[in-house]
């Protein structure tokens, strides 16, 4: 699974990554994984030309929430964790093009989800990257978000 750019284990049923390359697909499929979401754009550079047909023949649920790097939005973050609370007993993979937004959903997830605290988030995102000012912002305020929940 390293060899899918920025792949980061987070647990045994959860995983989220850079943009799997075609022939990367199956080994998603081969090692258990049954559900890909994909944060990408399906119009970028980075992305596959019909990956949601090509995860779909492997025989995984497929989901796309496209969500655009220099303009995260809060209904996107709700709708992805409304995702992973449905598909909470699967494996789980999360990818965007580089695992930037992957990593900073699945980590306000997993904070929304009281499965870690807001200092283990914030050290699992900045462990793939180092969040610009939108996204710090998005971020606080989504935190902000769950302490009112």
């Amino acid at each position: 699974m390293n060899a899918i750019f920025n792949f980061h284990k987070v647990s045994d049923l959860l995983a989220c990554s850079g943009q799997p390359a075609e022939g990367q697909l199956s080994l998603i499929a081969d090692d258990g994984y049954c559900v890909v979401i994909n944060l990408g754009l399906s119009d970028g550079k980075y992305a596959l030309a019909d990956e949601a047909a090509s995860v779909k023949g492997l025989g995984l649920t497929y989901h796309h929430i496209p969500v655009a790097f220099d303009n995260p939005q809060v209904d996107e973050l709700v709708s992805f964790i409304g995702l992973m609370n449905e598909h909470c007993n699967e494996k789980v993979l999360v990818h965007c093009a580089a695992n930037y937004r992957a990593s900073a959903f699945t980590g306000l997830y997993l904070l929304s989800a009281k499965k870690i605290n807001e200092e283990d988030m914030q050290q699992m995102i900045e462990s793939v990257w180092q969040p610009d000012a939108v996204w710090e912002q998005f971020i606080e305020d989504s935190v902000e978000l769950f302490g009112k929940r």
